[in-house]
């Protein structure tokens, strides 16, 4: 049935007098013109009504606020007292960001991941509030409410702004629990690692897990040592305990034993510093300072440039058999350790034989826009093999120690910035491309001129240190490159049928290939190296990105999958491309406790001061290193 035609009822409203009406016929011809609206006109009007109403509620708080009384005292008042801003006494300071745009207090450089707000949305507060006035370095004053919102006189621009929002934002229960099972499992697998060395390989260098042997280099217990403050950051207390007994009862230098200087310092000095600087045991400084001094005959050259290898029983140092060259990497990242350990000491002498290297490197021909050769003769004290170019092995921690030195020292050593800053620049100009078919931005090798799209796994150490760079106030494009160059490196996982990656890795760069990643037979073993779990910890901790944490894990399970011995510890093996037959190579470098689980643990765990970037600098072993009170 049709509706009936509304012309009859509409004839009733209209009235011929032009006389009084009373109320109650008015309320009627209002209903009545109402009805005649459309369905359309009348839900338009209501819409209209309901914003309104909504608005009103939602500036009612503010006005509120601003007709209330003046600010809290800043000590928190035990009064219920409304959040209000005192605008008489802070004229400068703006009114309070939107809490998704508020930023973190932070004492210098980018934001410590410090003060935690409450999630967004959250509608109670707190009674009480406490509201202080912060004065920065720079003199920019800030207004920290309870929140641990700032207030700003000027905002700067932060490169990582979103990341820190998340930062910023508590995790629900889920995800604690999901941080802490992950911790766990790095604990698991280093007590594994270490029974399988206690059980075969106590006090000697290094464990074969497969042949359940031990194998020798120094003959000084470098897994030991290297692994002892990866023990104290895990807290594995009776673990430590036992290696401490050890130190302090067996460990002895007085050895008739050639020993490479590189390595002895990153492993061995770096690895006692730590760990006096994380316990406050003397015993760890005092041996510290034995093996320093032992190494310092490596010095006595025509150059100054030190030779490779130390006996440090006898006091006499030379060069390889074969050449009188040293690599670059040795001899420029060894002085963060001898830097430290003449702080520690008093005698200069270690500071000033590590820091002449530094000079000379800085005003030697041959570098290419920032980027040096490979080799250096001890002799001359010049560049040889000129004319090849590599962020990989014999050039890669070269780049690392600019930076981490100049952070150290306190920033004011500019040639080191300079040098560092240069280096990026020749990287991004002469190294940086792109692969086919994901686009992923690698660094290749450059030899007399012509590109290789070439990458070790060394290389995946330089997401992390743009990354520091970044945090430390450099150009915000490093970190940027730094996220295209870690999604790279993670790809060298993802690509492998073991989902672990090659020592050295080939790129296509050609349209229209199956898969970016190439490995040659020759390449495909994996060393249980740490340098792509190092740069997600410094991803992570610096963006909170998750991201970066769940890859880790699902390297950490690829390890435990295809590397893990049942019988204690893990082994390199010779092929990530056979998930099948992966062939165990029967050997646990000292790293894989000294870098790469202490990596894993650091990239899980959500707290910022734990071994804290605006106070260490970690070395090229993951030994961590004081920055000097002076650049605090």
């Amino acid at each position: 049935m049709q509706p009936p035609s509304r012309r009859d009822f509409v004839s009733l409203t209209v009235t011929d007098s032009g006389g009084y009406t009373n109320g109650k016929q008015r309320r009627q011809s209002c209903w009545r013109k109402w009805k005649q609206l459309s369905r359309l006109q009348r839900s338009l009007i209501l819409f209209v009504l309901a914003l309104l109403l909504i608005g009103g509620i939602a500036t009612y708080p503010r006005l509120s606020a601003h007709s209330g009384d003046t600010a809290v005292e800043g000590n928190g008042s035990e009064g219920k007292q409304p959040f209000v801003v005192d605008m008489k006494n802070q004229a400068r300071l703006a009114l309070p960001e939107p809490p998704s745009e508020r930023k973190i207090s932070r004492k210098r450089g980018p934001p410590v991941l410090q003060n935690r707000v409450q999630s967004k949305g959250n509608g109670s507060e707190p009674q009480g509030a406490e509201l202080k006035i912060v004065e920065e370095e720079d003199g920019t004053k800030k207004l920290i409410s309870w929140r641990g919102a700032v207030i700003e006189a000027e905002q700067g621009t932060d490169p990582n702004a979103k990341e820190k929002e998340k930062a910023a934002e508590p995790e629900d229960p889920s995800a604690v629990q999901q941080a802490e099972s992950r911790l766990e499992a790095v604990r698991e697998a280093f007590r594994h690692a270490w029974k399988g060395y206690k059980d075969f390989a106590w006090g000697h260098d290094e464990l074969k897990p497969v042949s359940k042997s031990h194998s020798e280099w120094f003959g000084l217990g470098l897994t030991l040592i290297d692994a002892l403050d990866t023990m104290w950051i895990l807290g594995l207390k009776e673990e430590f305990q036992e290696a401490r007994e050890w130190v302090d009862k067996e460990l002895s230098f007085n050895k008739n034993v050639d020993v490479n200087l590189f390595e002895s310092t990153i492993r061995i000095l770096g690895g006692l510093l730590s760990t006096y600087h994380l316990t406050g045991d003397v015993l760890f400084l005092e041996k510290a300072k034995d093996i320093g001094s032992r190494l310092m005959p490596a010095f006595s050259t025509p150059s100054k440039i030190p030779y490779s290898d130390v006996n440090i029983g006898k006091g006499t140092a030379h060069p390889p058999r074969w050449t009188s060259d040293s690599t670059v990497a040795e001899v420029t990242s060894i002085q963060l350790e001898f830097r430290e350990l003449s702080r520690l000491t008093g005698d200069p002498k270690y500071q000033a034989a590590v820091m002449e290297v530094m000079r000379q490197v800085h005003k030697l021909e041959g570098k290419q826009d920032g980027l040096v050769p490979m080799f250096i003769n001890t002799n001359s004290g010049q560049f040889t093999h000129l004319g090849i170019y590599t962020l990989g092995a014999r050039a890669d921690s070269y780049y690392e120690y600019l930076l981490k030195q100049w952070i150290q020292g306190g920033k004011k050593e500019t040639e080191l910035l300079e040098d560092y800053l240069q280096a990026v620049e020749g990287v991004k100009k002469n190294l940086l491309k792109k692969s086919s078919p994901l686009g992923l931005t690698f660094v290749g090798e450059l030899s007399h001129g012509h590109f290789s799209p070439k990458m070790d796994h060394l290389v995946c150490f330089l997401p992390g240190t743009l990354a520091l760079g970044a945090h430390h106030g450099l150009d915000a494009e490093h970190m940027e490159l730094a996220k295209q160059l870690m999604e790279t490196c993670y790809q060298m996982y993802a690509q492998m049928e073991t989902g672990l990656a090659p020592e050295i890795a080939h790129f296509n760069m050609q349209t229209g290939s199956a898969q970016d990643v190439d490995v040659k037979l020759a390449d495909r073993h994996n060393l249980l190296r740490p340098e792509t779990v190092e740069s997600l910890f410094y991803l992570y901790r610096f963006t909170k990105d998750k991201k970066y944490q769940n890859w880790g894990w699902e390297i950490l399970q690829s390890f435990n999958k295809y590397t893990r011995v049942e019988t204690g510890g893990y082994t390199s093996i010779n092929n990530v491309r056979d998930p099948k037959n992966p062939s165990p190579r029967d050997k646990m470098e000292s790293f894989f406790l000294g870098e790469t689980l202490k990596y894993f643990y650091l990239l899980f765990s959500d707290d910022p001061n734990l071994v804290s970037l605006d106070k260490y600098v970690f070395n090229t072993e993951a030994h961590a290193l004081p920055i000097w009170p002076q650049a605090e």
